[in-house]
């Protein structure tokens, strides 16, 4: 697997992979990170490359802390299969 690491030049995790790049990106509001998009392109589609980005950025937010806001679909998708995460919700998000 690619290496996952947090651009925080850009807000955003990133994976690249055969010179493509896929990316959750986030904005950071005092203790809340609140993922807005996760793009994966199409030569990497099917491949659980968003889950992956999205695993590695909750354990991240977790190390340091934080509280999540998913205002991107996929990121909510992906805390409805994985309950165990949901403890990162910020009040009022979800």
């Amino acid at each position: 697997m690619a290496e996952i690491i947090n651009n925080r030049a850009e807000s955003r995790y990133e994976l690249q992979e055969g010179g493509e790049l896929a990316f959750a990106a986030y904005e950071q509001r005092g203790d809340v990170i609140i993922f807005t998009h996760t793009i994966v392109p199409r030569a990497l589609e099917g491949r659980g490359i968003a889950s992956q980005l999205i695993s590695h950025a909750l354990d991240d937010v977790r190390a340091q802390g934080l509280k999540i806001d998913p205002q991107c679909g996929f990121v909510a998708a992906y805390l409805n299969r994985h309950p165990k995460e949901r403890d990162l919700l910020a009040s009022g998000a979800g």
